[in-house]
């Protein structure tokens, strides 16, 4: 993760960075000359595109091991953290997609303090973040100003708006 960090800080013309299977995957996107000199900066074998448009559909292999799917949002510095389960890191390490059967409490609590946020992706009810309880009440007070007749999405992110 620090290699990455130190890559982002660079005039480089990365547009995506993925680690995946215990490779890193790295989009590069610009004029001809630029995207050649970070090829011989960085290394590497060059791929077809299909990687990231798998990655954005969620079709690699990754998606479809068992376990519940979470994304875990996290500054991009943040470091390799143990989760429990598989992950796969995008967004240079600001987006955590992990698979696992852990609790949600423990998948929260992880994200909460690493100074981020979970949010379960697989069906089931709660794959949002608990509220405190003031911003719960911040919650409610928002959506009654916005939706007073509580037609838009009911319940979705949590029962009780």
């Amino acid at each position: 993760m620090n290699e990455i960090a130190q890559w982002q800080l660079q005039p480089l013309p990365i547009s995506g960075l993925c680690y995946f299977d215990n490779a890193l995957w790295i989009r590069l996107e610009g004029g001809e000359g630029s995207v050649k000199a970070a090829r011989e900066l960085l290394g590497g074998e060059e791929v077809a595109g299909q990687f990231w448009q798998q990655l954005r559909e969620q079709q690699l292999p990754f998606f479809s091991l068992p376990g519940t799917l979470w994304r875990i949002s996290l500054p991009s510095d943040a470091p390799m953290m143990d989760l429990p389960g598989e992950q796969l890191i995008d967004w240079g390490g600001a987006l955590r997609w992990l698979k696992s059967t852990a609790e949600d409490n423990q998948i929260h609590r992880i994200a909460r303090n690493a100074g981020g946020h979970a949010t379960r992706f697989s069906a089931g009810d709660g794959g949002f973040a608990p509220l405190s309880a003031p911003l719960f009440r911040y919650h409610q007070q928002l959506k009654q100003q916005l939706d007073p007749c509580g037609v838009f999405n009911p319940g979705r992110m949590y029962a009780e708006l």
